[in-house]
């Protein structure tokens, strides 16, 4: 499913607490990790050296944590703009995955998270699934420091769906990860107040009927794959407010589709899975629409 994985750091503490993730990436299949950093510069050939001669005792660092855990590990220092050249070595690399920090909006201009614009940048263009790892600031022996939300991944996931093909796509992942051995799953559909109180609303029972038959099928697939805990839940509210506030009940991912850039952002996926990214207190799996 994710064999092949680009984690991005930037060296700092919120790229440090992500490489302590790294075992949580055996439950999603993951064998190959490329550590990836980007300098940020373009055409400076002799400042290009000089940085990565500073950068690179760092990196290594980390890249012997991720082999000392097992997996087959590689370092890719890049010159250009880290947002871009993710894309771009994610595509020559054909990775499966790519990995990075996101925090909460309360911290977007501490430096312990440097990491967040490039996130926000990332999330707006990803072809690729794209993990986003929850960190938050806390404090130790009057220190500020940095940790992840990075329990076992597949420990219990959130399943988002609008029932959309891209929402469908990122079911068959959830089937894999299943496969590998996630037991508690919960399906979520939300029946959108704004859409539906003003002229639709008598029509609720027979859309939540509807629905539940949609989810009842998809348990069932998780069933036949391994699951043994599945629930499922149709509130009526406002999307993202719905999902945050279950995504508090002891879960370890939330699991959706993500339309990305150039798609219409009244679309549920296309504008709820950006703000979930933004603002989920754990962490967030977006599967991207088919280009």
């Amino acid at each position: 499913m994710f064999k092949r994985i680009l984690i991005a750091s930037d060296l700092s503490p919120a790229s440090d607490s992500i490489i302590t993730c790294i075992n949580g990436f055996k439950s999603l299949g993951v064998e190959e990790v490329i550590l990836f950093y980007a300098m940020g510069i373009k055409y400076l050939d002799s400042l290009k050296y000089l940085i990565k001669d500073s950068v690179e005792p760092i990196l290594n660092k980390q890249l012997n944590i991720i082999k000392s855990s097992g997996f087959n590990a590689t370092l890719e220092i890049v010159p250009g703009i880290p947002s871009e050249e993710i894309k771009r070595v994610a595509q020559e690399k054909n990775v499966s995955l790519i990995v990075i920090g996101s925090h909460g909006e309360s911290a977007a201009t501490h430096l312990l998270f440097r990491i967040g614009g490039v996130t926000s940048e990332v999330l707006h263009s990803h072809e690729k699934p794209l993990l986003l790892i929850r960190t938050k600031i806390t404090e130790k022996n009057g220190e500020k420091c940095v940790e992840s939300s990075c329990a076992d991944f597949k420990g219990k996931i959130l399943y988002a769906t609008d029932f959309s093909d891209t929402a469908y796509r990122a079911f068959e992942y959830l089937e894999e990860i299943v496969k590998n051995g996630c037991k508690n799953v919960t399906l979520f559909h939300v029946q959108d107040k704004t859409k539906i109180d003003k002229h639709l609303i008598h029509k609720l029972e027979e859309f939540n009927k509807i629905d539940t038959e949609r989810l009842e099928m998809l348990k069932e697939r998780l069933i036949q794959k391994g699951a043994v805990n599945v629930q499922i839940k149709i509130p009526y509210g406002n999307p993202t407010q719905e999902i945050l506030n279950e995504s508090k009940s002891g879960y370890t991912l939330i699991l959706m589709g993500s339309q990305g850039r150039g798609f219409i952002k009244e679309l549920f996926l296309g504008s709820v899975s950006h703000n979930i990214a933004r603002s989920a207190e754990i962490s967030v799996l977006l599967i991207p629409a088919v280009r």
